[in-house]
């Protein structure tokens, strides 16, 4: 695979071009650094409803449905995604057409219509609705445990938004978001496949040449404290099962320690010899399954282990998950165990070399956040990691006042004040 090429055009629009001459398809994609931590206070949702919007039509394509049949006729499909701290559009599309599928993506940010906006606002209240309980509750266990990790703080708000706000975003929000966010400054363009990155500049100039630079509002940072856990909270739903979530403040996206905290994510959930899917499934038989992800921003992070289980269950996969984390931090993991997780670690490394939407991520993603990698320098830094270090960061992490409990279900039916004091154990 050659060397990625990125290219700044005279707006600061960084251009990015992953040659992959071995495969046959195309990822093109635009990353723009904000989310729903830019979210004005009030207006939660906003950088969501924005993206929704930016398909209602533009200037060069009345509706969404000539946008969706424009990037058909590419061979492919537009979508895109919105999270805490960037959003991104993106097609999957065939090689030759790779130049039309970023004019397309050229002509929603730049002249999008703004129209239906009560149409598309009924639809991300139903996206919503997805999350909040009979009651008016919210039931997301990331907002739920986030709440707790960031407390006043955008972050640990939901992306999609409250209902309440939802209702009251207006076409002047949206304007004055894409006005303040929508820059070139704070973007990426970014096509992996077969397709050269010459073309792909001349292109972004030809398209997004225009697009007006302007000096960005600061971003409200996490207030640096020291941990303030443990903290539990529970949160009436209706269904048959508990859903928990227990998350613990990590390092921030750029940290040296990432790369030992993704190798020990995959030890405590990462397939079917990870520990706690042998500790809560195969030997208790009290779970289907169980995961564990990483959140990383420009100054915080977490770790998050969810699971579902029946409310007669909780204490004691509650208990077992706290004893498989005390093991980790008490003691190296054996050699063997970590040789194993390590070989898959690296082998998904490779993996993802064959995947446009991988590297797309890989080095659009990476190039607008400032940490871009190549696979080799991620497979050194994985190879790196020792024993000590995995250990010496669950001893940091898993002590007691950096824990963060989430628990949504029938919480009548479960000993909360247990929890609790297993919590502070």
């Amino acid at each position: 695979m050659k060397r990625p090429c990125c290219t700044t055009l005279a707006n600061g629009l960084q251009v990015v071009t992953v040659e992959l001459s071995h495969l046959h398809s195309a990822d093109v994609a635009v990353y723009l650094k904000v989310g729903g931590r830019n979210d004005p206070a009030g207006k939660t949702g906003l950088s969501h409803f924005l993206e929704h919007m930016l398909f209602r039509g533009t200037a060069d394509y009345a509706s969404s449905l000539e946008i969706e049949a424009a990037f058909e006729s590419l061979g492919g499909g537009i979508n895109a995604a919105t999270d805490a701290d960037s959003t991104c559009y993106y097609g999957r599309i065939h090689p030759r057409f790779a130049v039309q599928g970023l004019e397309i993506l050229a002509s929603m940010l730049l002249r999008p219509r703004l129209e239906g906006i009560e149409l598309e606002r009924r639809i991300i209240g139903e996206e919503a609705l997805e999350d909040i309980s009979q009651e008016g509750d919210e039931i997301s266990p990331d907002v739920v445990v986030g709440r707790m990790l960031w407390p006043d703080h955008p972050l640990g708000e939901s992306t999609v938004g409250s209902l309440e706000d939802i209702a009251r975003i207006s076409e002047a929000d949206l304007r004055q978001h894409l006005a303040t966010w929508y820059r070139p400054n704070n973007a990426v363009v970014v096509t992996a496949g077969p397709v050269q990155h010459g073309l792909m500049v001349e292109a972004a100039e030809r398209f997004l040449g225009g697009w007006q630079g302007a000096a960005l509002p600061v971003v409200q940072p996490v207030a640096a404290s020291p941990a303030d856990g443990p903290n539990c909270r529970f949160v009436r739903d209706s269904d048959s099962q508990m859903t928990m979530q227990l998350a613990f403040r990590a390092c921030h996206r750029a940290a040296p320690e990432l790369t030992a905290l993704k190798l020990l994510r995959r030890i405590l959930a990462g397939g079917g010899c990870s520990r706690l899917h042998l500790a809560l499934r195969e030997r208790l038989g009290l779970i289907y399954s169980v995961d564990a992800s990483i959140g990383s921003y420009d100054e915080t992070g977490c770790l998050s282990i969810d699971l579902s289980t029946a409310p007669e269950n909780l204490v004691t996969v509650l208990k077992a998950t706290l004893e498989e984390l005390r093991l980790l931090a008490a003691s190296p993991v054996p050699e063997q165990e970590l040789e194993r997780v390590r070989t898959v670690y690296l082998a998904d490394l490779d993996y993802s070399r064959d995947s446009v939407s991988e590297m797309g991520i890989r080095f659009g993603w990476g190039t607008l956040m400032g940490v871009a990698r190549s696979i080799d320098e991620d497979q050194q830094l994985v190879a790196q990691v020792s024993a000590k270090e995995l250990q010496e960061l669950a001893a940091e992490l898993f002590r007691p006042e950096n824990r963060f409990l989430g628990v949504i279900g029938p919480i009548e039916s479960i000993d909360q004040q247990r929890i609790e004091q297993l919590l502070q154990r």
